[in-house]
């Protein structure tokens, strides 16, 4: 049983030339997006490492990084998009990993707030709730694949932080 599929996108691109090039490989999130099932939350769970480096530097740089993070995202999965011939590709997760970092942006760390943000922009990236929806729907391109997951970041993060302001979480 293979957990990954033999080629992606209408252009069939297969996992190989996706781990080679470097415009791929950062859309999959750093080959997470290849698996067959649950490949957002696979990304998701790639932005961990991610985001625990970050923490670890001062809150400007953290921002700094987010920022760049999403910003370059959007021409990376636009890049992505047109490499494989298909829009929003579900294997493209640069976006999750960008929407959990903004998720985590205001909180303090800790595992604690690691996991149950993870738990928040999985639940708002999956549900979409409006605007996230009519966002995914209606924007088109690399600015698009970027968009919903950053609204569902901040829905997620809001949300992180009530949780702490009521002590759910340290």
């Amino acid at each position: 049983m293979n957990i990954f599929l033999e080629n992606y996108g209408k252009n069939q691109i297969t996992p190989q030339q996706i781990l080679k090039n470097p415009i791929l490989f950062l859309a999959f999130g750093f080959g997470s997006g290849l698996v067959k099932k649950a490949p957002g939350t696979c990304g998701t769970l790639a932005a961990i490492p991610l985001y625990l480096l970050f923490a670890q530097t001062p809150f400007w740089f953290y921002s700094v990084l987010t920022i760049i993070v999403t910003w370059g995202g959007i021409k990376i999965c636009d890049d992505a998009a047109n490499l494989l011939g298909e829009h929003d590709f579900n294997g493209i997760v640069w976006d999750e990993i960008a929407g959990y970092l903004i998720t985590m942006w205001f909180a303090s760390f800790s595992w604690q707030a690691t996991i149950l943000g993870f738990v928040l922009f999985r639940f708002f990236d999956i549900l979409k709730p409006f605007p996230i929806k009519w966002v995914d729907k209606h924007v088109q391109g690399g600015l698009g694949i970027m968009l919903d997951d950053v609204l569902a970041g901040l829905a997620a993060g809001v949300l992180l932080l009530v949780c702490k302001s009521m002590g759910i979480i340290f």
